[in-house]
């Protein structure tokens, strides 16, 4: 069996063998064949390329030809252009050399015979001259015998008159002089007096149109205001544990909150009616969030002082806008939002700037100045009563400075310091403005003396609490009856506080004239912060 299978094996194995041979030749020459078939192929593809690329390049090389062909003959056109122009332009200028050649030519001809004329004209002068001094000298000899016969005249007239020729001169002068006085004075006092009735008539008609032609509403501003709230729990919440948020409002806002039993309520009292602003600004966030406790309370004055700062900046750009007024100063910008904070005798001192300027600009206008300039200077007049620094000068003399400062028009500088007389006057805007300003504030109802003494006396109250040492705020409350000084902690301890709590009492006492007494709290307060990582 083992023989049979190895016999088998073998012959299967010598049968593919030669299977395997026969298979591989025939390959061999398939594959002989295809690649016969391929290299033929390549080399007619190969040619056809090549005859193909040839005529590409003759068809270019044509191409090129032609196209420098074109630019030669297109380039030889404008040659010969640009030749006719220039032979054109040689031909114009020759003409007109030409013709400047024939103009001089005429021109020498001309002076030629002016020369002759000029000399011909010399003999006829030398010929008028002779003559006339032929006639000059019979002119002397009959002015000799004028001159004698006048002298003879003047002997007799002074035997006659018994004057010389001097005093009658002198007599005839003085009697001229004295009818002329005469009739200028009447003259005079006739011009004056019609001047004087149609100066009154015509300044009555001018300011009465100026004042019908700017009309506006006048508020009077008080010391407090009110804030409105849904229910009387919020109350509990404002005053917080122990009074603390309440304090602290009316210690970092320097007004003080009035809770009382009024009604879905709460009154707000100061003198200062930005800081009146921030505290309502800020009751009104602190009610929204909900959240009322001192280091919110903070947080959300903070953002009121900030907010109020670019309202003001906002109200002194749209005052500008609406009045055309142009180029003025930043910070008078931010002056001027402040007067909407401010008032003036009761009157709004906002309003009565925009009122005076308005009036200016009208009056100056009637009278042929310039109002722009004149309603620059009347919203301006009163910017000294904004800025806190040197409260020793007058308002007007105050606000001069600071429109120097801000470099404004000389005119307009002295418009500002001279409406109330502190300065004198050296322009035609300085009396409109001070007009413009008494108009506004003369009408009844418009201002309220008590008012302002008032708030005179609340900011003298706190500028003498602040002039001590480690005084970092100092507030005015209860209509001036109350001072809440607060000192630096660091620097100032109870016994130093104490101190500065009777110096300012003294000191209050000295200074000032006021109803009743002033109550002075010193708050000395320590805080420690620390923060939980």
């Amino acid at each position: 069996m083992n023989i049979v299978l190895i016999s088998t094996t073998v012959i299967t194995a010598i049968a593919s063998v030669i299977i395997i041979y026969f298979v591989t030749k025939e390959y061999k020459k398939i594959y002989k064949t295809k690649e016969r078939e391929l290299e033929e192929n390549y080399k007619k593809h190969k040619e056809a390329l090549e005859m193909e690329a040839e005529s590409i390049k003759k068809n270019k090389i044509i191409e090129a030809k032609e196209k420098f062909l074109e630019l030669k003959k297109e380039f030889e056109e404008e040659q010969n252009k640009q030749k006719g122009q220039l032979l054109a332009q040689q031909s114009a200028y020759d003409n007109k050399v030409m013709v400047s050649e024939n103009r001089l030519k005429q021109k020498e001809q001309h002076l030629t015979q002016l020369i002759e004329k000029n000399k011909r004209s010399e003999q006829d002068i030398e010929n008028q001259k002779k003559t006339l001094n032929n006639e000059s000298e019979v002119l002397k000899k009959q002015q000799e015998e004028l001159e004698k016969h006048k002298q003879t005249q003047i002997s007799a007239l002074e035997k006659i008159s018994n004057l010389s020729v001097e005093e009658a001169r002198e007599k005839i002068i003085e009697n001229i002089k004295d009818e002329a006085k005469s009739k200028a004075l009447s003259y005079v006092k006739d011009i004056m007096e019609e001047a004087k009735l149609t100066a009154a008539k015509e300044s009555k008609k001018i300011v009465i149109q100026t004042i019908q032609r700017t009309a506006s509403d006048h508020t009077i501003e008080n010391c407090t205001s009110i804030f409105n709230i849904e229910n009387d729990e919020l109350k509990g919440k404002i005053i917080g544990r122990e009074g603390r948020n309440i304090r602290a409002i009316e210690a970092l806002t320097g007004v003080e909150l009035i809770i009382d039993d009024t009604p879905e309520a709460i009154v707000i009292s100061g003198f200062d009616p930005i800081r009146r602003e921030v505290a309502r600004l800020s009751l009104h966030r602190l009610v929204q969030d909900g959240r009322i406790h001192p280091g919110k309370i903070e947080e959300i004055v903070a953002k009121s002082f900030k907010n109020i700062e670019e309202e003001i900046m906002n109200i002194g750009q749209k005052i500008l806008i609406e009045l055309e007024i142009h180029g003025i100063n930043i910070e008078l910008v931010k002056m001027i939002g402040k007067m909407r904070y401010r008032s003036s005798y009761g009157q709004n001192l906002l309003h009565h700037s925009i009122e005076v300027a308005k009036l200016s600009a009208t009056l100056a206008a009637e009278l042929g100045l310039n109002p722009a300039m004149a309603k620059r200077a009347g919203l301006l007049h009163d910017i000294g009563k904004v800025s806190t620094e040197k409260p020793e000068l007058p308002h007007a003399l105050l606000g001069m400075e600071l429109v120097k400062k801000y470099k404004e028009h000389p005119e307009i500088c002295n418009a500002v310091g001279a409406h109330h007389d502190e300065i004198e006057m050296t322009s035609l805007i300085s009396p409109i403005i001070q007009i413009c300003d008494a108009i506004s504030g003369s009408r009844p109802g418009a201002r309220r003396e008590v008012l302002e003494s008032y708030i005179k006396r609340i900011e003298e109250i706190e500028q003498i609490s602040s002039n001590f040492e480690g005084v970092t705020k100092c507030y005015a409350l209860q209509s001036g009856r109350e001072v809440r000084v607060i000192v630096d902690s660091e620097n100032i301890n109870d016994e130093k506080a104490k101190d500065i709590s009777s110096a300012i009492a003294q000191k209050i006492e000295k200074e000032m004239e006021y109803p009743g007494q002033i109550k002075i709290t010193v708050i000395r307060e320590m805080r420690y912060t620390h923060y939980a990582k």
